[in-house]
């Protein structure tokens, strides 16, 4: 019976990929859906520089007060609000400077990863525009879920302008054991999940995965013309590292690179689109050198030159068709115990990113990327199925 219905889901994502040529309306583009919600209302954002309202490049900020939308408050992610800080690091409260709304951080501010009692006091709708990538080690949605429990709470409405994902033509990767939740990790859901912000949001309430099975009024304004097989090309990069889409393509494959001793392009114009390191000298011929840059002041092996692979002319249907792709870091492990010297390779942040302590297990006994995929697969069929009555667009 599941093949069978993972069969059909294929047929029909081939038929809408075909079929939908036009252009994808987003949900905040939609404004006879959402500002009457906003009438009479105090309103506070979540969004950051991806908030742009459709393809004006007005921000949704500027495009509520313009509109007369008495808005109170923003909620910032990591990298705050209009300016990227460096992936990781704190960002204190302030002021949004042209408007003079104060902005909250939910990434090093005052109430740390959750909003305070007086900022959930400041309004009564919160809109939610922002661009994620799909990926369960992505901070925004994590962020959401903050937020989604603080208005359930509170007895706030909270009102989603959705987004396409662009890393959501496939679900791929290990479902996170809960033992491993931590902020790069928050929820029972593969590595790439294939779900749009509001779809997530929908299952987070409906499968009672909020704390203590919390729930907010939500309401989603969902895209038009977007089925799961839009290939969605995001105009502005949504966090310093990932500057286009080659970038976002191999996130999903690259980032456990982070929980090793080996660069992934950070301090160089190719993050995420190479990895290296220094003893791959002899075996790959092909260098970079990371240096202090904005967006990242302190890579990993600053100043050190790697060796390693350049992957930012791989073809992106290649990316695509191999999905999440184990065997870079694979390689890479290889390389160093051919050296002896892997001892160290992986640090626990791996594990956090992976979800589960067996990818680092089976890579450390010897087993290819066919075989730890074979181990994950039942899970991601399973999460298919589990997801299908949140979902707001076609296959």
């Amino acid at each position: 019976m599941l093949a069978a219905i993972l069969a059909l889901s294929g047929i029909l994502s081939a038929s809408c990929a075909s079929k939908n040529t036009e252009r994808v309306i987003l949900g905040d583009e939609q404004f006879s859906e959402y500002l009457p919600l906003l009438e009479g209302q105090r309103v506070a954002i979540f969004s950051n520089q991806t908030g742009l309202v459709g393809n004006t490049g007005t921000h949704i900020l500027d495009t509520l007060i313009s509109r007369g939308v008495n808005v109170t408050a923003i909620f910032s992610p990591e990298h705050g609000f209009r300016d990227l800080a460096d992936d990781g690091s704190h960002v204190g409260d302030g002021v949004e400077p042209v408007t003079g709304v104060p902005i909250l951080s939910l990434y090093g501010g005052a109430g740390g990863n959750h909003p305070t009692a007086e900022a959930m006091d400041m309004f009564d709708v919160l809109i939610v525009d922002i661009q994620d990538v799909g990926l369960r080690f992505y901070t925004y949605y994590i962020t959401m879920c903050h937020l989604m429990d603080a208005c359930g709470e509170a007895g706030k409405h909270l009102v989603l302008l959705d987004r396409p994902n662009p890393n959501g033509m496939y679900v791929d990767g290990p479902i996170l054991d809960m033992s491993l939740k931590s902020g790069v990790g928050y929820l029972p859901i593969p590595t790439v999940h294939g779900l749009t912000l509001g779809e997530l949001a929908r299952m987070a309430q409906g499968e009672k995965w909020l704390r203590e099975g919390n729930e907010c009024r939500l309401t989603v304004i969902p895209c038009k013309n977007y089925t799961h097989q839009t290939l969605y090309e995001l105009p502005v990069r949504p966090s310093p590292n990932l500057p286009n889409m080659q970038a976002i393509y191999l996130y999903p494959s690259l980032c456990g690179f982070e929980g090793t001793v080996v660069s992934l392009g950070r301090g160089t114009d190719k993050p995420f689109q190479q990895y290296g390191h220094p003893a791959f000298e002899g075996t790959y011929t092909y260098t970079f050198t990371p240096q202090s840059v904005k967006g990242s002041s302190n890579p990993p092996l600053l100043g050190q030159q790697c060796y390693g692979v350049d992957l930012s002319a791989l073809p992106q249907e290649t990316i695509r068709e191999k999905k999440m792709d184990l065997s870079y870091v694979i390689s890479a492990y290889s390389i160093m115990k051919e050296q002896g010297r892997e001892a160290g390779f992986f640090r626990r942040f791996f594990d956090l990113l992976m979800g589960q302590r067996y990818i680092r297990e089976m890579i450390e006994n010897g087993a290819t990327e066919p075989e730890i995929r074979a181990r994950w697969q039942e899970d991601v069929e399973a999460f298919l199925l589990q997801r299908m009555p949140y979902l707001l667009y076609e296959e």
